[in-house]
């Protein structure tokens, strides 16, 4: 996806330039505090594109004009910004890729394409963490107090507020997830064309399916489980792998949540499969785990859950797996959303997806993982297998995202949610979820964030080669 020129060249333009040069705190002195600060952080912003933007090219306009930055080059990333209303200066100066988020959410701005501004931040992402570090990230520090002021009782910040706290209902996932409702990552195989296979001769249906069929079947094959074997599983979603392993592979499974609605919904699908006498759907905290499952258990699973326990709790988090698990012929495979290990730190600071997707998440790093587990279990668990999954990512987002167009309606999630029944809030609603997908789907494609699954056995079992 990253469309990278050999040319990195900026133009400002030199009237827009002279202007921003002439501007003085001085002559700002006789307008609104309000006003002045909008307009120190236009053109404090403006001056910091002016030195980042090296790749691709970006056009701005607002009320006082139109900007250039980069160069223009036929099939580069061309990305169109129009600011509706002069508040997205101040959120961007404050809290820049978050603010630019909220921005788009409440209809401050207007963009061409979300997926390519998303690229364009990212392919100029050294330049803007450099400028942004500078003398104006510095100086915008002194405006934070200012900001509930501003924008914090505004009808729109409180839309803002309101989506961050929303508990997201069964119908919503159903409206964008294929029929076994699994939110993680598919594999997409050459029957779907592959990771572009959607862009290239277009989607099919049921290509999802098979993409997410595949992904539960590669999973349970890399934990070797066989008919008659018991697994254990953190993070039950809406037990698409479980009924899975338990239809398909003979297994039995216990599987854990926080989630009432999730429980309630997977124990109804569970029922209609008829696996009751297969399947236990707990409602418990993993760090609850009852002292019966002690080396009870033949596989351990868990797909996409990681992100939520944090950097604190990873030791006891591979300790209980280690408990749980047989002395013997036992394995566990983990997937997790992860950073690279450049960018993986225990603290992370809050951005789009820990205010309004995932409060309080941490991303691991696979070296961060596999570390705890060979601390927690002193060496009782070795390393068979790393993968990276994240090249199949952008598809699972982009399909998602074509569900989420065609099937969600305002009707649907008011059901759920009545304040939603304000057109101006279910946009709002809508387009953080038109955001997730472009923001994550850009962030797997130029290896920001990595997805990673990691499969352990036990000392002294035998590896097995795997060939699927």
């Amino acid at each position: 996806m990253p469309s990278p020129h050999s040319q990195a060249c900026l133009q400002f333009p030199s009237s827009s330039k002279r202007a921003l040069q002439s501007s003085s705190l001085f002559s700002l002195s006789t307008i609104s505090p309000k006003s002045w600060i909008v307009s120190f952080a236009r053109s404090s912003i403006l001056s910091v594109l002016e030195d980042a933007i090296s790749v691709g090219h970006l056009t701005i306009s607002d009320s006082e004009g139109t900007h250039y930055y980069g160069k223009y080059q036929k099939g580069c990333n061309d990305v169109h910004l129009n600011i509706v209303n002069d508040n997205f200066w101040f959120r961007i100066l404050l809290s820049g890729d978050l603010g630019f988020s909220e921005a788009y959410m409440i209809g401050d701005v207007e963009v061409s394409s979300l997926k390519g501004s998303m690229d364009l931040w990212l392919q100029n992402q050294t330049g803007m963490e450099s400028t942004m570090s500078s003398t104006v990230a510095k100086i915008s520090s002194a405006f934070t107090a200012l900001y509930n002021s501003f924008l914090g009782q505004t009808r729109s910040q409180a839309r803002l507020n309101a989506i961050a706290s929303y508990d997201q209902s069964n119908e919503l996932f159903k409206a964008f997830l294929s029929k076994e409702m699994m939110y993680s990552c598919a594999l997409w195989g050459e029957a779907e064309g592959g990771v572009r296979g959607d862009l290239e001769m277009g989607p099919s249906p049921g290509d999802l399916e098979a993409a997410q069929l595949r992904k539960i079947h590669h999973v349970l094959r890399a934990a070797r489980v066989r008919p008659g074997h018991r697994i254990l599983e953190f993070g039950s979603g809406w037990g698409g792998l479980a009924i899975e392993a338990a239809k398909s592979f003979g297994c039995e499974v216990d599987t854990l949540t926080l989630s009432i609605e999730q429980k309630m919904l997977a124990e109804e699908r569970i029922k209609e499969a008829g696996l009751e006498s297969r399947v236990r759907v707990h409602l418990l905290d993993y760090r609850e785990i009852p002292a019966e499952f002690e080396k009870a258990f033949d596989a351990f699973v868990s797909v996409e859950m990681l992100e939520h326990v944090g950097a604190k709790y990873y030791n006891l988090y591979f300790k209980l797996i280690d408990f749980a698990l047989k002395s013997k012929n036992a394995t566990a495979v983990v997937t997790a959303s992860t950073f690279p290990e450049s960018k993986f730190s225990s603290y992370q600071a809050e951005d789009f997806m820990r205010k309004y997707m995932w409060p309080n998440s941490c991303l691991p790093s696979a070296t961060a993982l596999i570390t705890a587990a060979q601390t927690s279990s002193q060496g009782r668990f070795t390393l068979e297998g790393v993968e990276n999954h994240a090249a199949h990512y952008p598809r699972t987002l982009r399909e998602w995202g074509r569900r989420l167009e065609a099937n969600l309606t305002q009707d649907l999630i008011t059901k759920d949610y009545p304040s939603l029944c304000n057109p101006s809030d279910y946009e709002v609603f809508k387009r953080k979820w038109q955001y997730l997908f472009a923001y994550a789907g850009a962030g797997f494609a130029q290896g920001y964030i990595t997805c990673h699954m990691i499969t352990f056995i036990r000392e002294n079992d035998t590896p097995v080669l795997r060939c699927d």
